[in-house]
């Protein structure tokens, strides 16, 4: 028995039971490998909103701390991801990846406080030149009064 198929590239390809056989099996391992993604990123996802809480991050600094004890400690981003959970959950995290993730959180509370300290300069110069005219005090004239 012969069995069409369709696909863009030979949009009506004769295939044998065998072939039929060859690309089922070829779905089934597409689609487990897929399953396994979206259950990897739903897991590195709530590990990044642990990273974001506990470590008092933005979430793209929660993300290059995350990646980064991966990167550090030679451990996948998901195993990685599974440690955080279960220490967020009241469980310990392995001591390379506690120390890799400490580090991390410092130096990128670090670089967001350094990058938020022009900001605040300008503003504190303009609150206490006095701004548009105030003299130090918002909404002050030029007089101070």
């Amino acid at each position: 028995m012969a069995f069409f198929a369709l696909s863009r590239q030979q949009p009506l390809a004769l295939l044998s039971t065998t072939d039929l056989a060859v690309e089922y099996d070829r779905l089934l391992r597409e689609n487990r490998q897929l399953q396994q993604a979206v259950t990897s990123h739903a897991v590195i996802d709530q590990a990044l909103g642990a990273v974001v809480v506990l470590g008092r991050l933005a979430p793209e600094e929660a993300w290059r701390a995350l990646r980064d004890v991966s990167q550090r400690t030679n451990t996948k981003l998901r195993t990685v991801a599974e440690h955080v959970l279960a220490y967020a959950q009241g469980g310990t995290l392995p001591e390379p990846e506690r120390i890799e993730l400490a580090e991390a959180v410092a130096r990128y509370r670090r670089r967001a406080a350094r990058s938020r300290v022009p900001e605040q300069a300008i503003s504190d110069d303009a609150a206490t030149s006095g701004g548009a005219g105030g003299r130090g005090r918002p909404g002050a004239g030029p007089t101070g009064a």
